[in-house]
């Protein structure tokens, strides 16, 4: 009989068996061919709200923001952070799940960050935090309410997410089959790119640092995904709830690591009641 999930020790694992506990894209069949269909969606999206496109918040290539604004004026902000292990994709595949929350009246950003290996994970969780000061300064003049920004990310953007949560601009957050902690990714494959040691890895994992009780999050991870990611939700929830911080933890049934990103498309999807939720506590 499979273990559950919350019985898991990565270390206990082979490493065939932790690579493999990792490998999202292995784990789902047909996964390119989705992204590729998010990525035709979004260009189509990018096309009908391209007013404010690629701000420029630093100094590299990828920082830049994209700001879709909804039909409200003065309305809230949702940042949004992509995924793909800190070393793959870019905010322009995924502007289509900006829909759902646009849908409600809420403003979707994009923010773009350099990938590893030409940064480290410090760097890329440093260029975030400069990308919502960025924003937060830019909110009032594109017709924002710049007091409600609250964070979201999936995967990888799911980690800094939570790590954006420790920023004074960002009220509230929504992360989206994210990494907690990450010890099991600095002695995995993923590491090649990353190059995290004990230290850095220790200083970046959210479940290791202190969270604000002030700011609400809302933790969901697909029933259908890999255990391992079903844990480090899990196991977040839970140590955000010991703190005494607000925390929503969700498993959404029958999804898997990237179909659980269609509640984010649609405007009646489960996390865009859980983003809606969010801010209308901030």
């Amino acid at each position: 009989m499979t273990p559950p999930f919350d019985a898991l020790d990565w270390r206990s694992l082979s490493q065939q068996a932790l690579d493999s506990g990792l490998n999202n894209g292995a784990a789902v069949a047909g996964s390119g061919n989705m992204v590729e269909g998010w990525e035709k969606l979004s260009a189509e999206m990018r096309t009908a709200h391209g007013a404010h496109l690629d701000l420029q918040y630093g100094p590299r290539e990828r920082n830049r923001i994209d700001f879709l604004k909804s039909r409200e004026p003065n309305a809230p902000t949702l940042l949004f952070i992509h995924g793909g292990y800190w070393q793959m994709r870019s905010k322009s595949a995924f502007t289509r799940f900006a829909a759902g929350p646009m849908a409600h009246g809420i403003n979707v950003a994009l923010i773009g960050y350099t990938l590893a290996p030409e940064a480290t994970l410090e760097q890329i969780v440093a260029e975030i935090h400069t990308g919502i000061d960025y924003l937060a300064g830019r909110l009032p003049e594109l017709g924002a309410d710049a007091k409600r920004l609250v964070a979201s990310g999936w995967s990888a953007g799911g980690h800094l997410t939570a790590m954006a949560m420790m920023n004074p601009h960002i009220k509230g957050g929504v992360a989206i089959s994210g990494i907690y902690d990450l010890e099991p990714i600095r002695h995995s494959y993923l590491n090649v790119k990353l190059g995290l040691d004990e230290a850095m890895s220790r200083r970046n994992s959210p479940m290791l640092l202190p969270t604000d009780a002030t700011k609400p999050m809302a933790l969901t991870v697909g029933g259908a995904e890999l255990p391992l990611l079903r844990k480090q939700t899990a196991d977040f929830a839970g140590h955000r709830a010991r703190s005494g911080s607000p925390v929503i933890y969700e498993e959404i049934p029958g999804t898997n690591h990237f179909t659980i990103m269609d509640e984010l498309a649609s405007p009646t999807g489960r996390i865009t009641a859980m983003v809606r939720q969010v801010v209308e506590r901030v």
